[in-house]
């Protein structure tokens, strides 16, 4: 079993899913895959993919999609080589009529010829930029999940997909605000630029001690709290929608993919299969 977060750290995205696949890797993936696009990710019955694509195409903030499966297909060839849905994320949640069910680290007996999986860009990607620009991250140097909130914020409802938006959020250091702000907007598909800076209440958070996944950071003086959609938003509106089934990530544990961070169309880009 591997147990040093600090070691997988230096290795390359397929080395680590090759961890997660064997079982010898279950926690979050915040910090891995240098320079590689991170993906969230919803594994639905084919019925109600194409609502779920309109639902991405009209939230582009908490849902920058950039990748789809063939119906059934599990294989996913646009995202990297030999990356297969079922085993190379660290941990899934399985919702059955919009209630949370169980968490599994691996889908093969449950998948079927029905399913299309949906890849959702991640802000773990531009983290990586952010610690390269000397901005610390508190929850990667302490090894824990970010926090994840609901808000007031609604989304573009597609179907029966409709909910609200969830953030994830980070303490800045009141000087590198503006600067984490440009730097996460070079990435669009890891959720861009922030969609509120300060206070949380604003966007109906009534506790930041208590995010709705993920776990809780200090609040530090000479720091302000920084939100950014998130791709768990998802989930919040899958459970709304109560499909028969559902499949995510759980929150934090991520599909790390062979596409660069700075990738203009990863949907469509091809690899060695």
């Amino acid at each position: 079993m591997v147990s040093s977060y600090e070691i997988l750290r230096k290795e390359p995205a397929e080395t680590v899913r090759r961890y997660i696949r064997s079982g010898g890797y279950a926690s979050h993936t915040a910090g891995l895959g240098k320079d590689l696009l991170q993906a969230n990710l919803a594994i639905m019955p084919e019925e109600f993919a194409l609502d779920f694509m309109r639902f991405c195409q009209r939230n582009p903030k908490p849902c920058p999609l950039i990748g789809v499966s063939d119906t059934g297909n599990p294989l996913m060839f646009t995202l990297g080589h030999h990356i297969d849905i079922r085993t190379d994320v660290p941990a899934y949640n399985i919702y059955r009529n919009g209630l949370l069910s169980s968490t599994v680290a691996d889908l093969t007996s449950l998948w079927s010829d029905t399913l299309v999986a949906f890849a959702i860009g991640c802000s773990f990607t531009f983290e990586h930029a952010l610690i390269e620009a000397g901005i610390d991250l508190w929850h990667i140097s302490n090894n824990t999940t970010v926090p994840m909130f609901r808000t007031s914020l609604n989304t573009v409802p597609a179907g029966c997909f409709q909910g609200p938006m969830v953030v994830s959020m980070r303490m800045i250091p009141d000087q590198r605000v503006s600067k984490a702000s440009e730097i996460s907007a070079r990435y669009p598909l890891a959720h861009g630029s922030p969609v509120h800076i300060g206070d949380p209440a604003l966007i109906g958070i009534d506790d930041i001690n208590a995010p709705d996944w993920g776990d809780p950071v200090p609040i530090q003086a000479g720091h302000t709290p920084v939100f950014w959609a998130c791709g768990v938003t998802p989930q919040a509106v899958i459970q709304d929608a109560a499909l028969p089934i559902c499949i995510t990530h759980k929150p934090g544990h991520m599909l790390i993919t062979d596409i660069p961070n700075d990738a203009e169309n990863p949907i469509i880009a091809t690899t060695t299969m």
